[in-house]
């Protein structure tokens, strides 16, 4: 189970000391990685052994990804400079609800590209709370197009997080060609494990490593 955790801290009020300990329990937890705001990108990369497995994870466009592309793009590459692993960039969800899929597309394929070239996954966050069960398989199919590595459930900040339902229908609609990360409200084993027999790879929580053992 462990495996699948990328265990997450996001909160604004976070201090360093809180980041460094954070860290220190990822790597000791044997979760597959830890997901924190790209200004501390560059801290865990210097506190993470050598040779130690655990991933970073890190976001672009958080919370809400209706940044500029330029402002969202330089957050990917000042994190993947800076050491990430993995970056999580929020889709404009606004953009898309207004059908400027010619608009919110290449920004996705744009973060990809950058991903690609320096062997960074690139995640895109597609907020399911707020979309309809169509716009859900026409944004997961878009993502797909874009060369995503991952559809990702939610950020965490709207009011409906990961669900069994909707991690199907994502998997419905990407097949095997693209990995689901399920985010939001994920606080048990139980919950994860259901999250990932729908289909989810990964499963983004900040509930402790413990929890999932």
């Amino acid at each position: 189970m462990l495996e699948h955790i990328e265990y997450t801290l996001l909160k604004p009020e976070a201090t360093q000391l809180d980041f460094e300990n954070h860290i220190e329990r990822g790597v000791k937890s044997g979760v597959f990685g830890i997901c924190l705001p790209p200004y501390w990108v560059k801290m865990a990369k210097r506190n993470i052994d050598k040779t130690s497995n655990l991933k970073i994870v890190t976001v672009a466009g958080f919370p809400f990804g209706y940044q500029k592309s330029k402002v969202k793009l330089n957050d990917v590459s000042d994190s993947i400079e800076d050491g990430a692993h993995e970056v999580d960039i929020v889709m404009n969800v606004s953009a898309f609800k207004t059908g400027m899929i010619t608009w919110v597309k290449p920004e996705i394929a744009k973060a990809s590209e950058l991903c690609h070239s320096a062997n960074v996954l690139l995640k895109v966050i597609i907020e399911t709370g707020y979309l309809s069960e169509k716009e859900i398989i026409e944004a997961s199919k878009m993502c797909l197009d874009a060369g995503s590595d991952f559809v990702k459930t939610s950020t965490g900040y709207t009011p409906e997080g990961a669900s069994v339902k909707n991690i199907s229908l994502i998997r419905q609609t990407v097949g095997n060609q693209c990995g689901i990360k399920a985010s939001g409200g994920i606080k048990s084993k139980e919950f994860a494990l259901e999250l990932i027999e729908a289909g989810a790879d990964r499963i983004g929580t900040s509930s402790l490593p413990e929890v999932f053992i």
